[in-house]
């Protein structure tokens, strides 16, 4: 079946006429959410594009085609006229597909990439990214200390009433739990959930209080199993699933009252910072880059992590990403405190969205 392609409405301050807008998304959860963040904010109309892949797709992406090999045409979204004067996207696998679709538009259609291109920047209108991938600075790179998202006063204002029943018998004040998963070096196995599980309960029973805990699309079931038999306060557990309209994550955001974030997910931590409540990151242990030089951590095994680790200290960077660049950033900035220290302050609200849509804006 062919995804659906929803057009949103949108708003021009000076009443000129809309460019055409497609969203290419990514096929990653934080770099979709990032993409469908962006067209959000423009507030111009869209159309939603979801891409279909084959298995050869990384041929194609990888000798910097311009086509369409990669997909699955009868499984992907219709790209037909009328051809978009923008192109939103993220994810290595999109870049051949935007390049085809500037094609088909005479070379007139700008496109915006977020986080990291693995083409030259020199191939895209603008690059939207964050300091794990160390881009250089270049004029069509605007350098971000989050990612973007789609977190917003109105959002959880709407959510906060959504949700309030739900966790009504949860004693405050309410700690909102954010799982990740596996990422680069660092592995959320039985060890560090245990770990984690452990701090997040002193910290709500110090408080007299209780946690909400939702997983993600990364979080292994067997690590959620560990990390649900050894929290013992009140709480609610949330085991995420694709595609779920009773997901509340966007609720406990809204209703908790500081919030602990596994610091492998750089896009989570950007979500929780948006609260502008108090935010702890969990930190995970690792190999050869530890995300905490003055603790030891717990380390779970994984092979892939440990070939990951070695990658970052020989192979070419942009073949890697440090999302401890990230982590000391915040840290420097007061936004965020590691798990476990006295306190963390709230966070003011960023002005990365903002900073994102001008730049959009004037390329036209």
């Amino acid at each position: 079946m062919n995804p659906v392609e929803p057009e949103t409405p949108g708003l021009s301050a000076a009443g000129d006429k809309y460019p055409v807008v497609w969203l290419v998304t990514g096929y990653r959860a934080g770099e979709r959410s990032q993409v469908l963040a962006l067209g959000e904010a423009l507030g111009w109309p869209f159309s939603l594009k979801e891409l279909a892949y084959r298995r050869t797709e990384f041929r194609t992406s990888l000798f910097r085609g311009s086509d369409l090999r990669g997909i699955r045409r009868e499984a992907s979204s219709s790209l037909r006229p009328p051809w978009p004067d923008l192109v939103i996207s993220a994810g290595m696998r999109n870049e051949p597909v935007c390049r085809w679709i500037r094609a088909q538009q005479g070379g007139r259609t700008r496109i915006v990439h977020i986080g990291r291109p693995w083409a030259h920047p020199d191939n895209f209108d603008l690059v939207v990214t964050t300091p794990q991938y160390r881009l250089p600075d270049y004029p069509n790179i605007l350098h971000n200390t989050l990612t973007l998202h789609r977190v917003t006063p109105q959002r959880l204002g709407q959510e906060r009433e959504r949700w309030r029943e739900r966790f009504s018998h949860l004693p405050g004040p309410r700690t909102a739990v954010i799982l990740g998963g596996n990422s680069g070096p660092y592995t959320l196995g039985a060890r560090n959930a245990r770990a984690i599980a452990r701090q997040v309960s002193a910290h709500a029973r110090q408080r007299g209080g209780a946690l909400m805990i939702s997983t993600s699309a990364r979080t292994a079931p067997a690590v959620i199993d560990v990390f649900a038999r050894e929290v013992d306060v009140p709480h609610a557990l949330y085991r995420w699933r694709p595609g779920d309209p009773g997901n509340p994550y966007f609720g406990m955001l809204a209703l908790c009252d500081d919030l602990v974030v596994t610091a492998d997910s750089i896009s989570m931590l950007s979500e929780a910072c948006a609260t502008g409540k108090p935010v702890w990151m969990a930190p995970l242990g690792g190999y050869g880059h530890p995300m905490r030089e003055d603790v030891a951590l717990p380390l779970d095994f994984r092979l892939s992590a440990w070939t990951y680790s070695l990658m970052m200290r020989v192979g070419p960077r942009r073949l890697s990403r440090d999302i401890r660049l990230v982590h000391r950033r915040l840290l420097e900035q007061g936004r965020v405190a590691w798990l476990g220290e006295p306190r963390a302050s709230s966070t003011a609200a960023s002005g990365d969205m903002a900073r994102a849509v001008a730049r959009v804006r004037e390329l036209f």
